[in-house]
């Protein structure tokens, strides 16, 4: 089965890790693409080149401000992974908790 284009949806887009971690500056905030720069280390093209299929699939908002393009994360269209992680959350607390009750046995066990 051929793999979606990464313009297809969030999922795909945020497969590569420079996506992630644009994503994740800006989950602290709105900011233009020099920040992201700096904040990454990498080189402007490179950046914006990540925002444009972050824009296309609708997961980064961009409006201008003055002679500025400023970048915000849409979370609706984030929505789709965030809903599709949730149903996993059950299964990992369960085993968390789990976890924690082998961990407490073995401190017991030491003492």
């Amino acid at each position: 089965m051929a793999r979606a284009a990464t313009t297809t949806d969030a999922f795909n887009a945020v497969a590569e890790p420079r996506r992630r971690q644009i994503i994740d500056v800006l989950a602290g905030g709105e900011c233009p693409v020099n920040d992201l720069v700096d904040a990454l280390g990498l080189a402007q093209p490179q950046v914006s080149k990540h925002l444009r299929v972050l824009r296309e699939v609708g997961a980064v908002d961009v409006r201008n401000d003055g002679r500025q393009r400023l970048y915000r994360l849409n979370g609706h269209a984030l929505k789709p992974i965030h809903d599709w992680v949730k149903q996993y959350e059950r299964t990992w607390s369960e085993r968390f908790e789990a976890l924690d009750d082998v961990l407490e046995e073995l401190t017991e066990e030491e003492n």
